[in-house]
């Protein structure tokens, strides 16, 4: 479907606004013509029937009057369409906010971080001039003419048939011009969009950058992306000011005929002086709605194509959809049931294959065919090599990828049947590199139940030998921690984490090797918490430093998606030699540490 005609459905669901924009366009149609009107009557009888001020008086008021109204028209007008735009914009933007976070954390993973934000701002900003100026100006074009004509027929039919054949000139020269501008804006929103997702990467890993020595290179490479990107917004204005005139080169002409026509009629007597004045005064104003609209096409033009990326995004089908009752043989009532945890957590012969993109030509198989059981009050470890499947897992269990084949089950549901964010209320999630907002620590730890009290945050924070640390802090628990947590270091991090984790109070607890950057007294400390948790929950651990799972029930090895082994740690020290391999590798990997 056409970008404006898209664009213009959103306008459409504010009827009202659309109605007040087309009734303050026909209000300025009537007093252009009161106001051509009254002029022309004014002139004529001041210079053709030597009328004074005193006998011109009432018409000079009503003229001023005429001159007013139009003026609070305009400003009117500017009024609603600001609603229309700043209303639109929000929505759009909300829309396109919710949608992002239902594709969830495994779509914005494929996705460049600045070109999103730039999407999100910068797109949607920028169809103020679509709402703002093009649609309004739609409008004007529309009825504003069509009233003048009206009355231009009414008193020469003449002219209003010059009119008529004149007008369809116009719009030709600016669809031609458009067609071309229309691409050369694409490419410029592109290279823009590009370029704010560089710049953030470079701004990301600054740090690296420096360390390397690659400052100087980044600098030269957002120089000639800002030199391509400059090139190119000069060649849409150079197209924009050739729209320009052309368009006033047609509105001249025409002008200029309709001139040459009532003079050569004024001349021999066929027309009266102010019915001819009222005319030409009017024939400007019949080609000014149309002279603006080609201004503002070419600034929508920005509009449309930030829209395209907008509605690229909302079209992207989101995962997190809940499963259909006939879909699933084990689905229990109806497919918004409400998801319990008390017992067991199972997954069946699940299965998930990544989608092909534009890095992977081929689809990937992460999990082919994983089968294993959690009863309530466990603690059981995933270990394996990289990519073996654990984050896949742990992604499912999230809920922001479904599996393409099999069943979690909690307590004999498939969770698919409720929506996802009921069931991430069971589930309390701790990542090897957790996100800390700008915000204070108390805040942050909050985010896992915002409604907790201070003591609730306090007692967690003390769960997780993170009480000690805030303490030390200017401002305790009110203490701003910067963007990313910069005022912390990667274990106090962890163990912010892990209190966000558990004031959450969810049956749920995966943990992402939690204790990855402690200390060895710090982290004895948290595997004690860990394991006195573990006893009124269900605890899964994603394990790299294979000591810390040492205490697991039970322990998955994981090799290409598949469960190759299973058992204590003991257990497999004896029978698994790819759990053999991996403490080995460990034990290594510790001695040179």
């Amino acid at each position: 479907m056409n970008i404006n005609k898209r664009l213009l459905q959103y306008v459409k669901t504010m009827r009202i606004y659309v109605v007040i924009v087309a009734l303050l366009s026909f209000l300025t149609a009537i007093f252009i013509v009161l106001q051509s009107h009254y002029i022309a009557h004014i002139i004529n009888q001041a210079f053709l029937n030597k009328q004074n001020v005193a006998q011109l008086l009432t018409p000079l008021i009503i003229l001023l009057c005429v001159l007013v109204g139009r003026a609070v028209v305009i400003g009117s007008n500017d009024v609603a369409t600001n609603m229309v735009s700043g209303t639109v914009k929000g929505n759009l933007r909300l829309r396109l906010f919710r949608h992002i976070l239902k594709l969830g954390p495994m779509y914005v993973k494929g996705e460049r971080s600045g070109e999103i934000a730039n999407t999100t701002t910068e797109a949607v900003e920028a169809l103020d001039a679509y709402f703002n100026l093009f649609f309004p100006q739609v409008c004007a074009t529309v009825i504003i003419p069509v009233v003048i004509l009206i009355m231009v027929f009414s008193t020469d039919a003449l002219s209003g048939v010059v009119l008529l054949v004149t007008w369809p000139v116009l719009p030709v020269f600016m669809i031609l011009i458009g067609l071309q501008a229309n691409a050369m804006t694409e490419k410029r929103w592109q290279q823009m969009s590009h370029l704010s997702a560089h710049f953030l990467d470079v701004l990301q890993g600054m740090t690296t950058l420096k360390l390397f020595g690659r400052n100087k290179l980044q600098q030269e490479t957002i120089r000639r992306m800002s030199d391509r990107y400059g090139d190119t917004t000069m060649s849409v204005l150079r197209v924009a000011f050739l729209s320009s005139f052309v368009m006033e080169m047609g509105s001249t002409i025409s002008n200029a005929i309709i001139a040459v026509e009532i003079g050569l009629r004024l001349l021999y007597g066929n027309i009266p002086f102010e019915q001819a004045f009222f005319v030409l005064l009017l024939t400007p104003e019949f080609y000014q709605p149309l002279r603006n609209l080609g201004t503002q096409f070419h600034a929508s033009m920005n509009s449309a194509a930030g829209a395209q990326r907008i509605f690229d995004i909302l079209e992207t089908p989101a995962t997190e959809q809940s499963l259909p009752v006939e879909a699933s043989t084990l689905a229990t009532g109806t497919s918004t049931a409400i998801p319990t945890l008390t017992q067991t957590l199972t997954l069946r012969d699940v299965h998930y294959t990544y989608p092909s993109n534009a890095e992977a030509a081929l689809e990937q198989e992460a999990l082919k065919g994983i089968s294993f059981e959690i009863h309530h009050g466990q603690k059981v470890a995933l270990v394996g090599k990289s990519g073996a499947g654990k984050s896949t897992i742990a992604s499912l269990l999230l809920r922001f990828i479904d599996p393409a084949q099999g069943a979690l089950l909690a307590d004999g549901q498939d969770i698919r049947t409720c929506d996802a964010r009921d069931w991430r209320k069971l589930v309390a999630w701790q990542p090897q590199r957790p996100y800390l907002f700008n915000t204070t620590v108390a805040d942050n730890i909050r985010l896992g139940r915002p409604e907790a009290s201070m003591e609730e945050v306090i007692a967690a924070a003390r769960l997780a030998q993170f009480d000690t640390v805030v303490q030390e802090l200017p401002q305790g628990y009110e203490t701003r921690i910067g963007e990313r947590g910069t005022r912390l270091s990667g274990g106090q991090l962890q163990r912010l984490s892990l209190a966000r984790a558990l004031i959450k109070q969810s049956p749920l607890l995966l943990l992402d090797e939690a204790t990855s950057t402690l200390d060895a007294e710090s982290e004895h400390h948290i595997l004690q918490t860990i394991d006195q948790v573990a006893q009124d929950h269900f605890v899964l651990v994603i394990a790299h430093r294979l000591h810390t799972i040492q205490s697991a029930h039970r322990i998955l090895v994981l090799d290409e998606g598949r469960i190759v082994d299973s058992g204590t740690h003991h257990e497999l020290l004896a029978t698994s030699p790819l759990y053999q391999e991996l403490v080995k590798a460990y034990e290594e990997e510790e001695a040179i540490a």
